[in-house]
């Protein structure tokens, strides 16, 4: 009995593997697709010379930090950013003395095709969407 305890818990582990491998890739070409986009919307932004602004962080607390990035938003709260590179950014940072002074550098994470998905009703909106709101369309 405890041989068929030990094989289905076996089973059971190399199921959870395999399905968090599956929702890797599915994350990472998301990720590349999302990162096309962005590529995309850099030459439009370029072309239709859409300048870009200085980003800031926002504590959890609502105050705002500078950061050494200049970019574009994505979120009307401004709570997600890309700079002039292309990375993607969550610009939130918790509160803290120095960042109030010094600033703080976010790092940059990779990008989702949806932002916001899994948050409240109407908080969540494709990249391609906000991208081109981003170019003032």
């Amino acid at each position: 009995m405890s041989d068929e305890r030990a094989r289905w818990r076996e089973e059971r582990r190399e199921a959870a593997a395999a399905h968090a491998d599956a929702l890797e890739r599915r994350r990472q070409a998301e990720s590349a697709q999302a990162r096309a986009l962005i590529a995309q919307f850099l030459e439009r932004a370029r072309a239709q010379g859409v300048a870009p602004v200085p980003l800031r962080a926002r504590a959890y607390d609502g105050a705002r930090y500078r950061t050494p990035l200049r970019g574009w938003y994505l979120r009307l709260d401004e709570s997600i950013g890309i700079d002039t590179d292309g990375r993607f950014y969550l610009l939130r940072t918790p509160p803290s003395l120095v960042g109030r002074l010094r600033g703080v550098t976010p790092a940059p994470s990779d990008p989702p095709l949806v932002l916001g998905a899994g948050g409240k009703d109407g908080e969540s909106i494709d990249i391609a969407d906000a991208l081109t709101r981003a170019l003032g369309r």
